[in-house]
């Protein structure tokens, strides 16, 4: 169970990609700072259940509590994995497993950090994407799609992640917006959040990227305005495997990737480090949207 003790930091790191031999030194190497640390993990941890199952439980015994939001690679049935499952079958055997090795999931109780910068509720989050992050000039999700096979820049998720018994993603990501709203709108409205999710909650997030018409596979309109209405003083994402710090309507957005070697190679900091997101760090500069 989560510890109430005061002290310690609520930090996070996601885009683990433990299959990478460098990654999975860079995770055997990570240690708290206290043993009142708490670690959010959102997401892409490993592409294999065994390889997740590994570096969570690895990450358990060292932090005080670890919190797992889910990321696409998750969610693949690669080839070669004895999981053999898929979609949901396959969350829920993630989850199951999570809660042996004493891991938070999102289908858990949301846990209340009450150290430095507490009392916050720390909301992990399963939401997928829906293809509505569309190039200007593409009305239609199958518009959109059909572009980006005609230009060759299509998610590996096309052909691994399959959304079993729904009959698309966008329709699993629908089922999975309704019933985390359902969820957050239910909690204690005098508690702020710090909201966790694999995949960004604005689209401003991905217009970084280097190929636009990837958006499509990392959020949803639908969560546009979520760091606003479910009180949000910070939110924790991944995916896109461009750390940084940004603001948007007053709410410290971070993504915390580690990323895959040849990304994190050409970088000036070194990798692996978590991002600390409470106590709210000094001097983050405020870079607004």
């Amino acid at each position: 169970m989560p510890s109430e003790d005061a002290g310690g930091s609520l930090v996070a790191i996601s885009d683990l990609h433990v299959g990478y031999a460098e990654n999975r030194a860079l995770v055997e190497a990570l240690r708290p700072s206290s043993p009142r640390d708490w670690l959010i993990v959102a997401g892409d941890v490993g592409d294999t259940a065994a390889d997740v199952e590994w570096a969570l439980g690895l990450l358990a015994e060292r932090f005080d509590t670890v919190v797992w939001a889910p990321g696409n690679h998750e969610l693949w049935t690669p080839q070669g994995d004895p999981v053999t499952l898929r979609g949901v079958a396959r969350y829920q055997h993630l989850v199951r497993r999570c809660r042996e090795l004493g891991v938070l999931t999102p289908e858990d109780p949301y846990p209340v950090w009450r150290g430095p910068g507490g009392p916050v509720l720390v909301a992990p989050l399963f939401l997928l994407y829906d293809y509505s992050w569309r190039p200007a000039g593409f009305d239609t999700r199958e518009a959109a799609l059909a572009e980006a096979y005609r230009t060759g820049i299509v998610c590996t998720d096309e052909f691994l992640l399959h959304p079993d018994p729904y009959p698309s993603r966008h329709e699993w990501c629908a089922a999975r917006v309704a019933e985390t709203a359902r969820r957050l709108a239910e909690r204690d409205p005098a508690l702020p959040t710090v909201l966790v999710n694999h995949w960004p909650l604005v689209r401003e997030s991905t217009r970084v990227l280097r190929y636009p018409i990837f958006a499509q596979w990392c959020g949803t309109e639908a969560t546009a305005d979520w760091h606003r209405r479910f009180g949000a003083t910070a939110v924790v994402y991944g995916h896109l495997h461009i750390p940084r710090t940004t603001w948007h309507d007053g709410v410290r957005f971070e993504e915390v990737s580690v990323g895959y070697p040849r990304e994190w190679r050409r970088r000036g900091v070194p990798p692996g480090r978590v991002r600390q997101i409470l106590p709210a760090p000094d001097g983050v500069p405020p870079t607004a949207w």
